[in-house]
């Protein structure tokens, strides 16, 4: 018996009551799942446990007889299952003959070339994802050449929360829960001097900045 083909990639998914197995594409991941194939002898040996459940005796035993036997003979028949959902399912894979990938039609494989888009990339898809990459490159660009904060100190000292009440901040200089002020000047009320974090006098001009 010749050895089955196109089994990487591949889940069984299998009871004694029948078979299905799911194929993935080895670039994308798609997968695509085969007909459901019941097992004739795993269903008889349901309803025969289940008949011997009601009535008792010999019958249950007849289940269990019917079990061991799907046991015994169950890699014949798993490899018949896996045979004709290799059948059914191949069809919507190429292989592709440089890198040896089971690839799916519909997404990864390139027609014209005759090898998967890993191997012959499509032109066309390649020029559309280059030219989006680059509109959101030039896009960026733009951005960071451009105000996008107006006319907000930069240099005033930003703080995460209020000191006062501990609310997070929101911005600005004063807290918007509690109305006080989130950080200290950084410049003197006064003459316009610029003060240090721990200045309580302006340098300058000697007025009082509030700070303790």
């Amino acid at each position: 018996m010749s050895a089955i083909e196109f089994v990487r990639n591949c889940d069984g998914l299998s009871t004694e009551k029948g078979s299905q197995f799911r194929f993935h594409c080895d670039k994308c991941g798609n997968g695509f799942l085969s007909s459901y194939a019941p097992n004739r002898l795993g269903v008889a040996g349901g309803l025969l446990r289940a008949v011997g459940d009601v009535f008792g005796g010999a019958l249950g035993n007849v289940g269990d007889s019917a079990l061991e036997i799907q046991r015994s003979v169950g890699g014949t028949q798993h490899d018949r299952a896996l045979r004709d959902a290799v059948s059914e399912i191949k069809p919507l894979f190429n292989q592709c003959r440089r890198c040896g990938r089971w690839v799916c039609q519909e997404v990864c494989w390139n027609e014209a070339r005759g090898l998967c888009k890993e191997c012959a990339p499509v032109l066309a898809e390649e020029m559309a994802s280059a030219q989006a990459e680059a509109v959101a490159e030039q896009a960026a660009d733009r951005i960071r050449q451009s105000d996008m904060i107006g006319d907000m100190d930069v240099s005033a000292t930003a703080v995460a929360k209020c000191p006062a009440c501990g609310a997070t901040s929101q911005g600005g200089k004063l807290c918007a829960e509690c109305g006080e002020r989130l950080a200290p000047e950084s410049t003197c009320a006064s003459c316009g001097a610029a003060l240090t974090t721990a200045s309580r006098f302006c340098p300058e001009c000697g007025a009082r900045t509030g700070r303790t």
